[in-house]
């Protein structure tokens, strides 16, 4: 399978130009640049830098050169640092994976979706010239399946936009279901040879969401051991998750989580990048802070066995709290082992 070589081992910049209180203080002061130099540090090859429509917007499209001044300042320091970047739309006007968010309308309105269009049109003409370094995500997480064919469309013809300003830049795309690697069969054939097919993975989610307040139909006291077996996980996503989960099919009740479980469910997707001669890369994985250290490094060992395997690129979520913090205090025990599976 293709291989995205400068991307294999990545860490997210979550809650600093996104899923934030969308302020001057929070964007200046919540990733700096020593950040980018412990990441470095750390071993990593690439950051992916999440951020929001309204950092570098008015309602009414007009840019807000200081939000675009920050994103250069993170591929300055990426540059300083010998880091490659990607640079995710988080969210658009019309769209988001969070419902809280209250953005509606954006797959049956060709006004927002022109908007989304003069978007990259405009981060393309500003950063395109670091093709070398840079890649740029089109949209964070499709959720609805209904939305496919037309997130299909819509995705060819932001690029056919980006190719006239940057020709040959990487470009990700993901599917529906929060980009979920049973997606990747869906997405269009790649609309050229630059084109990455982009897949987040939290599975078993009953393990890495266990106690999440954001999920509705979960009891935020719940707590399930990396260590129980299948049986066990299968009863608690019943019980607790209603969202589509990849489940454990293949597998005997009373076996346990290993390595084999991703290699199993990222299969069918592998398949179709090698098909398709694109690579394949995890956006987002990581396990929530509910869950005791020691058991989130298992996780990150067994899911990156399978990512190294097959060289697929991969982003864990998050450096810094966000609820997965990796270089939260929490995790200060742990780390050094934790990093030599990222």
């Amino acid at each position: 399978m293709k291989v995205w070589e400068g991307y294999q081992k990545g860490v997210n910049l979550g809650g600093w130009l996104s899923q934030c209180d969308d302020t001057e203080e929070t964007y200046s002061s919540f990733v700096q640049e020593e950040d980018i130099r412990t990441i470095k540090e750390w071993g990593m090859d690439h950051v992916r830098v999440p951020f929001d429509y309204e950092l570098i917007e008015e309602k009414d499209g007009t840019p807000v050169e200081r939000g675009y001044e920050h994103i250069q300042d993170a591929i300055d320091w990426c540059g300083k640092y010998g880091l490659n970047m990607v640079l995710d739309l988080h969210k658009t006007m019309g769209y988001s994976f969070d419902e809280g968010e209250k953005e509606v309308g954006f797959f049956d309105s060709e006004a927002l979706q022109e908007r989304f269009y003069k978007l990259w049109e405009n981060v393309a003409a500003r950063f395109g010239k670091y093709e070398d370094r840079v890649a740029f995500e089109l949209l964070n997480e499709v959720t609805d399946q209904a939305f496919c064919d037309r997130w299909n469309r819509i995705s060819y013809e932001c690029i056919r936009r980006i190719r006239n300003i940057a020709p040959t830049i990487k470009i990700l795309v993901g599917g529906y279901w929060n980009n979920s690697v049973d997606s990747v069969k869906d997405l269009a054939m790649p609309y050229d040879e630059n084109i990455i097919y982009n897949f987040h993975c939290y599975e078993p989610l009953i393990f890495t969401h266990q106690g999440a307040p954001w999920v509705s139909s979960m009891d935020t006291s719940f707590r399930i051991s990396i260590d129980a077996p299948y049986k066990e996980m299968n009863e608690a996503s019943a019980k607790y998750l209603q969202q589509v989960t990849t489940g454990f099919s293949g597998f005997s009740e009373d076996e346990t989580l290993t390595s084999k479980y991703f290699e199993k469910i990222f299969a069918e997707a592998m398949a179709v990048a090698e098909e398709r001669g694109v690579a394949l890369y995890c956006g987002e994985y990581g396990v929530i802070d509910r869950v005791a250290p020691e058991d989130a490094v298992k996780w990150y060992a067994k899911i990156n066995e399978v990512f190294s395997k097959y060289g697929i690129g991969r982003s864990a979520w998050s450096y810094k709290k966000m609820d997965f913090g990796i270089s939260d205090a929490r995790m200060d025990a742990v780390r050094e082992e934790l990093l030599r599976y990222l």
